[in-house]
């Protein structure tokens, strides 16, 4: 098993490098958002790995960090999710802000990776939302993932703002901080392009 390679990309492709060590060429998926593909020529990147052997195939995944790689293979515990799903979602969605669309069970976020409808997403979500951390690990206001009554003017601003643009995640970070269950649906959609 390959823990991490490392030396000098020689070629890049879409989702894919060649990184050249001692003499060979190692073809390696990699997210299409991967900083793999910003390297300068002559510049030494490891890539960390996980190898996946089939009957007909051996291929190599490569990420430049190891949460990366653990969110890839913690993706592939989720019943539908293959190896390439889960790659499609990592290039969908950086790991920070897919961390965040789980806890936030923001489902449109996670089917923008090409493949993956709602049924997959919103498995992703159901299996993973307790594993992602905790939103101090995250970055996300403890109020942010507060429960939104359905129905309420908060959810109903949400939504308004999801219709604008904002992702599920984007709406409600902003609406995090507000603790006033008062306000109209306009008012809360203000104060969240405010706080955008």
């Amino acid at each position: 098993m390959l823990h991490y390679i490392k030396g000098v990309i020689t070629e890049t492709m879409p989702g894919m490098v060649c990184i050249e060590n001692n003499g060979m060429g190692y073809e390696v998926y990699v997210p299409e958002n991967s900083r793999a593909y910003l390297t300068q020529d002559g510049e030494i990147i490891t890539l960390y790995t996980a190898m996946m052997v089939r009957e007909d195939d051996v291929s190599l995944y490569g990420f430049t960090d190891k949460e990366s790689l653990a969110m890839f293979r913690l993706l592939q515990t989720v019943p539908g999710v293959g190896a390439k799903a889960a790659m499609a979602i990592l290039s969908a969605l950086p790991l920070r802000e897919l961390k965040r669309a789980i806890a936030f069970e923001d489902v449109a976020s996670i089917t923008r990776a090409n493949g993956v409808g709602k049924k997959t997403a919103q498995m992703v979500v159901v299996k993973l939302k307790d594993k992602v951390g905790t939103p101090e690990d995250l970055d996300v206001p403890a109020g942010a993932v507060q429960s939104v009554t359905p129905g309420s003017n908060k959810d109903m601003a949400i939504s308004a703002l999801v219709a604008l643009g904002f992702s599920k995640t984007e709406a409600m970070t902003a609406l995090a901080g507000v603790t006033d269950e008062t306000l109209t649906t306009q008012e809360y959609i203000k104060l969240a392009l405010r706080n955008r």
